[in-house]
């Protein structure tokens, strides 16, 4: 099993009981789509805003584990190490 912490901008909070950081359990081998899946089962409001109808990630939205972009890396299928941590950043708009 591994741990990875899925650390939430203040916009998705308040889905997740205003908790800014949420540790996930995991199989060895995991991937951001597993990561996404358990999110899903534990926040569902938060997994709905970050992947639509489909499973794919929203296009306004940006996952990253560490600095990389899921979308530069395997996206879904991306794995994940033990003590990564995941940013999920919705875009930001306006002027």
């Amino acid at each position: 099993m591994i741990t990875v912490e899925v650390r939430l901008p203040g916009a998705l909070r308040d889905l997740a009981g205003a908790r800014p950081v949420v540790p996930v359990e995991l199989p060895d081998g995991a991937t951001v789509g597993d990561l996404l899946d358990a999110l899903g089962r534990e926040l569902p409001a938060v997994e709905r805003r970050v992947r639509d109808e489909q499973g794919a990630i929203r296009p306004h939205v940006n996952v990253f584990i560490g600095p990389a972009n899921i979308r530069d890396l395997a996206l879904l299928a991306t794995p994940l190490i033990p003590g990564a941590e995941v940013y999920i950043l919705p875009a930001v708009s306006g002027g």
